[in-house]
This record gives C-alpha cells, structure tokens and sequence, in this order.
C-alpha cells in the first residue's frame, strides 16, 4: 500500500475515530453543564458572592435531589459570573463540535476548561474537559501503538464495548436525577446527602476513565483491521 494511499485511510479512520468521538461529546457535555451552571448563577442577580467558592444555584432552585453544584468564581458578581459561564461553556461547545480536530484543538480546549472553572462554571465538569483534553491530544496518534498492544484479546474486548461506557457515563447524572425523584430525596444541606453526592461521582468518573480506555482500543482495533 502507498504512502498516499495510507494516509487517505488515515484520514479516513480519524474521522471515525471513538477517540475524537469521545473527545467532542465530552467536551460539548461538559459545555452544555457550564451554561447550566451560568444559567443559574444569573438567575442571583446583581448580588456578591461571599466566597471565593459558590454554589452554583439557590437550594430552592436546584432541580435535583440532592447536590449544590459547587463552583468557584475570580469575579465578585453572580450576574456577571453567570454571563461569563454562560460564553465560556457555548464557547467549549462550538470549539468541540468544530474545531477540536486541529493542530492545536486540545491545547485551546485546555484553557477554554481553565476560563469555565475560574468564572463559576463548576467543578464537576472538569473531569469531562480532563477527559476530552487528554483525548483530543491523541487524535491521529494511535496508530504507532496499534500493534503494540500485548493483550489483543482484552483490546477487542474493550473496543466493542466502548458505545456502552460512553453512553453509561453520560446516563449516570440523569440516572441519579430519576432515582432522587423515585426516593423523594429533596435537596438541602444535609450532609448525608453531600456525602451521597461524592461517593456516586466515583463510578461517574471510573467511567469516564473506561469509555478514553476503550475508544483507544476501538481506533487501535480499525488500524490493525486497516493494516495502517
């Protein structure tokens, strides 16, 4: 096979690749969570935090069971915070639809994640831009290490499971929404419920951590299948 010809299929395979997949939907997940959060913080008004860490949204107004979607701001005003959030996740949407795929997508979504963090836009979704930054370093660079893998049984293996980890990590949220509901937990500040929040968020993150894990043996399982 040419030199040409191998890097058309590479192409190819990059535009299919989990790894890419992975990286967009994450960093459009995690966007769309920063416009919730500057969502809500606008919805405070005109009004200075007291602390340089915030909750995000007033208990009364939290639509979930349970959580307070913590978040820090560098900006003494909850209108302005919110406004801020608000541009800085739209920003990590477009960019992760559009543009991740470029010579310098992971390094601008890195500080996109930066800005979203330091202008309220929560600490929940930086586990997602961890992620998607980390993903989006290594789309197209795969292919060095396809043969490499000393385990093929357990690659393939991961590789055709990878659609349900992705699928599993972006359902848990909505998945504790329904079960909150179900159980009639109502949000508060009890610790009880706090508690609950960190320790459901350990197998949110495990996760994530399978889905990046298994789009890298999907793409390195098509490049062995390619040839490339």
């Amino acid at each position: 096979m040419s030199r040409s010809s191998l890097e058309i299929n590479g192409q190819r395979l990059e535009k299919r690749s989990a790894v890419a997949v992975t990286a967009a939907v994450y960093g459009i997940y995690a966007g769309f969570l920063g416009v919730e959060h500057g969502f809500f913080e606008t919805l405070q008004g005109n009004t200075a935090p007291e602390h340089l860490k915030i909750y995000a949204v007033n208990p009364w107004e939290l639509p979930f069971p349970f959580g307070h979607e913590p978040a820090m701001t560098m900006i003494p005003n909850f209108l302005f915070t919110g406004i801020a959030a608000l541009l800085c996740g739209l920003s990590i949407m477009l960019w992760s639809m559009r543009l991740l795929r470029g010579k310098r997508g992971a390094a601008v979504l890195l500080l996109l994640s930066v800005a979203l963090l330091l202008v309220g836009g929560g600490f929940g979704p930086i586990s997602l831009l961890i992620v998607a930054c980390l993903a989006a370093s290594q789309i197209g660079r795969t292919a060095k290490m396809a043969h490499r893998s000393k385990t093929p049984m357990l690659r393939r293996a991961l590789a055709r499971t990878w659609p349900w980890w992705l699928v599993a990590s972006l359902l848990w949220v909505p998945a504790e929404l329904v079960a909150g509901q179900i159980l009639h937990w109502s949000n508060d500040h009890r610790q009880s419920l706090s508690n609950l929040n960190l320790l459901l968020s350990y197998p949110m993150l495990a996760l994530f951590v399978l889905s990046l894990v298994a789009a890298f043996a999907s793409d390195k399982e098509k490049q062995v299948m390619h040839g490339a």
